[in-house]
């Protein structure tokens, strides 16, 4: 029997192909969308002026001065992004990471200048002490070993003086325990009641963050990051991490990095009712741009192809490199 005898026997009443046979279609089905408002563009601040040095491993991306950094907002409001997530480089690192807190410090200037010029903008900050350190670590190192608690009052420090400089959202993304019900309690004691907190709640021990430690310098100067960021076998604790975060007062909660990691984005989604966040991270940016560069595959297809993954797993919002190009196509 041929197999056109055969379709024809079946009598097919189901052809999943009507609703794919043009473009017009295939939109009014379409189950998941991006849209600009999806992205919140990392920033990376630097001290000085005129500074706009590109990030050797990252094409495109760049350390910025403040007054370029105000350039990026105006461009990034131009093209309907609507939120970025501030990283500083700062003038000195030292084994306290005092400059973390510094109400002069490099983002906390950076923060009053672009609320001023961009009151609309929301601004998320980055809080975690790796930038800041002679070593690198995200916490307070004693014998060798990174230390929580005495870490989360520099935290609590540090968001608190993001608060004051204007910050919508403090963004702590260093992993120790108990740091987003401490933050919360800081800032609440300070009146900041609407300053919002997006936890890294499941952020992983990855190897895809080379190339943001290239840009900020904070690659770790001994060991490694596995005692304070999870295991990548485990996707249970990411969802006990996240109760924690959310029961603490997280107003968004992350999972980091986000393509190898979309099943726990998926688990995230069907167990909690809290905006989830995806951080699309370095790694994924330069591996995309290097295959791109060599014509292995078809950059901006691959690109929005993997934005809208994230999208469809569960994230309502994206940090991503590619916000800028994103939104263009968009």
């Amino acid at each position: 029997m041929s197999y056109l005898n055969l379709l024809n026997q079946l009598n097919l009443t189901q052809r999943p192909r009507r609703l794919r046979a043009t473009e017009a279609i295939r939109k009014l089905v379409e189950e998941t969308a991006l849209r600009k408002s999806d992205f919140v563009f990392p920033l990376f601040v630097c001290e000085g002026e005129s500074v706009r040095e590109e990030v050797p491993s990252m094409p495109n991306i760049y350390r910025v001065s403040i007054d370029n950094a105000l350039r990026e907002c105006e461009e990034l409001q131009t093209l309907g992004i609507i939120a970025i997530d501030l990283f500083g480089i700062p003038k000195e690192k030292t084994d306290d990471a005092r400059e973390a807190y510094n109400d002069n410090g490099i983002v906390q200037r950076a923060i009053r200048a672009i609320k001023k010029e961009f009151p609309d903008l929301c601004v998320m900050t980055d809080v975690a002490l790796d930038p800041f350190t002679t070593h690198g670590h995200d916490g307070l190192v004693r014998d060798g070993k990174i230390i929580n608690d005495e870490t989360v009052e520099v935290l609590c420090k540090m968001a608190v003086s993001h608060a004051e400089a204007g910050a919508d959202f403090v963004a702590p993304s260093d992993m120790m325990d108990g740091r987003v019900g401490a933050i919360r309690e800081a800032l609440d004691g300070e009146e900041f009641i609407e300053v919002g907190i997006m936890a890294y709640s499941a952020k992983y021990a990855s190897g895809f963050y080379g190339p943001f430690r290239d840009a900020l310098g904070s690659a770790p100067k001994f060991g490694d990051k596995k005692t304070y960021q999870m295991n990548p076998a485990n996707s249970d604790e990411a969802l006990r991490e996240i109760a924690l975060d959310i029961d603490e007062g997280a107003d968004i909660v992350m999972v980091k990095p986000a393509l190898a990691y979309l099943d726990v984005v998926r688990r995230a989604r069907e167990h909690f009712h809290t905006p989830i966040a995806v951080y699309n991270v370095s790694g994924e940016y330069s591996m995309l741009k290097a295959a791109a560069a060599n014509g292995w595959i078809d950059g901006e297809r691959v690109m929005m192809e993997m934005l809208l993954s994230m999208k469809r797993a569960g994230a309502s919002l994206i940090f991503t490199y590619f916000a800028k190009e994103a939104a263009r196509l968009l």
